[in-house]
């Protein structure tokens, strides 16, 4: 197999600094870089808030009911607990699922706007 060979005028990645970078668009100025998050802020909230439910429920739900309803029963704690947790899993999939289709409805409505 052969290797390219770096031509001692051509820039390596490392040789090139963030100038010759940045992306132009043609029209001489260079485009200011976006700053903006990749994940909206109550995006990552509703993350959290469902994964600290996820901890938090199930062993709730386990150490509230072992003594008081099921009267030192473990195995069926331990059940309601497993249930607990897909009940969590089953509402994230609801909210993460209701987001998506907000999202789909408010760029119909934009098209139909934009077509009106």
């Amino acid at each position: 197999m052969t290797s390219r060979r770096i031509i001692s005028t051509e820039k390596t990645i490392l040789d090139k600094d963030d100038h010759d970078l940045t992306f132009d668009s043609g029209s001489g100025q260079q485009d200011p870089s976006s700053t903006a998050p990749a994940v909206p802020m109550d995006v990552i909230l509703k993350l959290l808030a469902f994964t600290l439910a996820m901890v938090v429920v199930p062993i709730g739900s386990y150490f509230a009911t072992v003594h008081t309803l099921f009267k030192g029963n473990s195995t069926y704690a331990g059940a309601l607990a497993a249930i607990m947790a897909n009940v969590v899993l089953v509402g994230y999939v609801v909210v993460a699922m209701s987001e998506d289709q907000t999202e789909q409805l408010e760029a119909q409505k934009k098209q139909q706007g934009k077509k009106d």
